[in-house]
């Protein structure tokens, strides 16, 4: 007796997000709510849309905390934040020579995007010509991609930036308007939306993501999703929660690998477009999953986080390879 195979329904979705319809909230909500019986062909569907876009190449970024806490702002999840007690290493601004050592370090790890981060509310003017010093010296000895993150910024450090060669400034969502107020009160959802609008009019690219395991229900990741798409950003990193200790979030143990897996997924049907990057929380969250989540996402952070550290540099080389992708780096238009 012969058994007749269909066609999944993400795979049906595919084909229409192929042909150019942009996926639903009630379509996004039900790849959340998939079952992990599912979760393959889903990943499969989603690749479909990776490789249009991205084919198989990875796209790697090495981050730089140019300053480490001594941050006001009271972040539930961030170990830099008045309101942590996370024992980290605490320090002002990185002089020159660390920051061109830090880029010399990612040009070596093939990254194609050096991040340089900083805690805080927002930087001054001051520390933005810091920056856009450093950047200048950066783009004529490595050429490499910068993308700056430095909280909330006025519209004049936005063009100082883009004058210097910062191609894209960082500033996420983290999690939905609803929720916003949930996870921080010094800021609010607004306030990263105004920044975001600054550095667009500056001719910045934008990247900007989330933080998933805060708390959220479906319908806040779903919200998420949508409104970057709204925002047309370029680059979208999907962070899932290390709840590190000495934070408000300590102990949360909200995720699974393969609600991850859907995640990510999710974020590239209603983002076929757009750089998905596995950010934070890869290897704690996805863990033995990891290699799967490329599947979905074209990008990864190589080398450490902010406050905490990542898996060494040989193994992220090893997955991407196992996989037969290619890794994209500076100066390259395609992988090489």
């Amino acid at each position: 007796m012969s058994t007749v195979i269909t066609a999944s329904p993400w795979a049906e979705l595919a084909d229409r997000v192929l042909d150019g319809h942009a996926v639903t909230r009630d379509e996004a909500a039900t790849l959340l709510d998939s079952r992990d019986d599912e979760l393959l062909a889903l990943l499969d569907a989603a690749f479909r849309l990776r490789r249009r876009h991205f084919g198989k190449a990875v796209q790697l970024y090495y981050l730089k905390n140019a300053k480490s806490g001594l941050c006001p702002e009271d972040c539930g999840y961030c170990s830099q934040s008045v309101v942590s007690e996370a024992p980290i290493e605490k320090y002002a601004w990185l002089n020159e020579e660390r920051l061109l050592a830090g880029a010399a370090k990612a040009a070596e790890a093939k990254a194609k995007t050096y991040c340089i981060v900083a805690s805080g509310r927002g930087p001054s003017n001051r520390e933005v010509e810091h920056v856009a010093g450093v950047v200048e010296k950066i783009k004529a000895e490595h050429g490499l991609h910068i993308c700056a993150c430095l909280g909330l910024l006025e519209p004049d450090q936005a063009r100082r930036l883009k004058e210097a060669g910062v191609d894209r400034v960082n500033h996420n969502l983290n999690t939905s308007e609803s929720h916003h107020d949930e996870i921080v009160s010094t800021h609010t959802f607004a306030d990263r939306l105004k920044t975001l609008e600054v550095a667009k009019e500056a001719g910045l690219e934008l990247c900007s993501g989330l933080i998933v395991g805060m708390g959220e229900n479906h319908g806040d990741l779903v919200d998420v999703a949508l409104k970057l798409r709204e925002l047309d950003v370029q680059s979208i990193p999907v962070n899932f929660l290390n709840p590190i200790d000495g934070t408000p979030m300590e102990g949360r143990e909200d995720l699974d690998p393969r609600f991850c897996l859907r995640v990510l997924a999710m974020f590239r049907f209603v983002n076929p477009a757009v750089e998905i990057r596995i950010a934070g929380g890869r290897e704690v969250n996805l863990r033995s999953l990891q290699p799967l989540g490329l599947y979905a996402a074209n990008s990864i952070f190589v080398s450490d986080y902010l406050t905490t550290p990542g898996q060494p540099e040989s193994e992220d080389f090893r997955m991407i390879e196992d996989l037969g992708f290619e890794v994209v780096v500076a100066g390259c238009e395609e992988s090489c």
